[in-house]
């Protein structure tokens, strides 16, 4: 992307100010500052206007929770237990992805994350909700067409907002590789709430009382969803790690994080296109149902979480070698360091006989000048000066 364009004034002033003793000043000109009441009211206005947007958007999401009866997992001690049970595939990889961080994440920004996801997949499941009955009627076409078109896109899409919201913001989300931690967590909350929706509709016709088939029911539906999730780590992990690479390439930003969402919203719908055809393929060895879903699902994961940890491996790789993280020697020790392996004055042939520095004419600095030093005189071994051998 080009840099932005500059206005001659600024630009010219630029080269003016350089100058000793010489300032523009270019306030309300070229540039802008907070200078006055009207100027600090602005200021306020504006910050009280995007933390307003930013709150509008996080009440929605809670109330859409009540809406879609996703508290469920607090009022239904079954439904909670079988959702934290279903979570802990995916649990477990946003902990490997943490692991794999080269900084420290503070536990306030991986919490709020998680917390936001769960707010924000709300607006998935209503926007899925209202777009699948489109697509209904299209066959196998119409299948793919809306996971490629709408549940990707708008699924990575929250997710990759619920990170936007908050931790992105943070002065200590400080290195590209943050963005895949805080992606995965996002994928992590995201998947606890499918979870949450997909076991309390499973058991929605199971008599409470028949503990038998109610034990049945979720321990068959909590396995499967277990199975899924992880993949949602997976997916917004790369275009959390995208966001990240945008954070530090601001005139890039836009494109960096459409290729990012891009990236996951193709994993993501591809996996939702196959993994029935997949599962049946590994039926036909004779699996039972849940065995070839597992197989699939643990091919499929493992391809693309494996080039995730490429990924990954590739950042932490650079980062140690470069030696990134760690503090710059201190001027006043790189200066005694160097004085002390400097040869004196360009390492001069004189100074190595005498021990002492050398001058521009390459006598001893100390040396008085006699009048019997051919270079002193400027020609008096010769018989005289310039005009005398004229």
């Amino acid at each position: 992307m080009d840099d932005p364009p500059r206005d001659p004034v600024g630009e010219t002033a630029d080269h003016v100010d350089s100058e000793p003793d010489t300032t523009v000043d270019r306030y309300e000109v070229t540039d802008w500052e907070e200078r006055s009441r009207l100027d600090g009211f602005a200021v306020a206005l504006y910050r009280f206007g995007t933390a307003s947007a930013r709150g509008g958007v996080i009440l929605l999401g809670v109330l859409l929770l009540f809406g879609i009866g996703a508290f469920s997992a607090v009022t239904n001690p079954v439904v909670g237990a079988l959702s934290v049970l279903s979570a802990l595939p995916a649990l477990g990889l946003a902990a490997y992805v943490y692991a794999s961080d080269v900084t420290s994440e503070p536990l306030s920004l991986l919490l709020g994350t998680f917390l936001l996801s769960v707010v924000t997949a709300t607006f998935a499941a209503v926007l899925n909700s209202f777009t699948r009955e489109f697509f209904s009627g299209l066959g196998v076409v119409g299948f793919v067409a809306f996971f490629f078109l709408f549940v990707g896109p708008v699924e990575e899409t929250v997710k990759l907002l619920a990170v936007r919201l908050y931790a992105y913001r943070d002065e200590r989300f400080d290195a590209v590789l943050d963005g895949a931690v805080y992606g995965a967590m996002a994928g992590l909350g995201f998947a606890f709430i499918e979870n949450v929706l997909y076991i309390e509709r499973g058991l929605m016709g199971t008599d409470a009382g028949a503990g038998l088939a109610l034990a049945v029911a979720g321990t068959e539906i909590t396995l499967t969803r277990a199975l899924a999730g992880p993949g949602h780590v997976l997916y917004s992990a790369f275009a959390g790690y995208y966001l990240g690479l945008a954070k530090f390439n601001p005139a890039d930003r836009g494109p960096i994080v459409i290729k990012g969402l891009l990236i996951a919203t193709a994993i993501h719908a591809t996996y939702n296109s196959t993994v029935g055809l997949g599962a049946a393929v590994f039926a036909t060895l004779g699996l039972p149902d849940l065995v070839a879903a597992f197989a699939y699902i643990l091919l499929y994961d493992g391809l693309f979480g494996a080039l995730l940890l490429r990924k990954i491996d590739r950042y932490r790789r650079t980062y140690r070698r470069i030696g990134a993280g760690t503090p710059p020697a201190s001027p006043a020790a790189t200066t005694t360091a160097d004085a002390s392996t400097a040869s004196p004055e360009g390492d001069h042939p004189i100074a190595r006989e005498t021990g002492r520095p050398a001058d521009d004419t390459g006598r001893p600095a100390d040396d008085t000048v006699g009048v019997d030093d051919p270079v002193a005189t400027d020609g008096a071994a010769s018989g005289g000066d310039e005009t005398d051998r004229e």
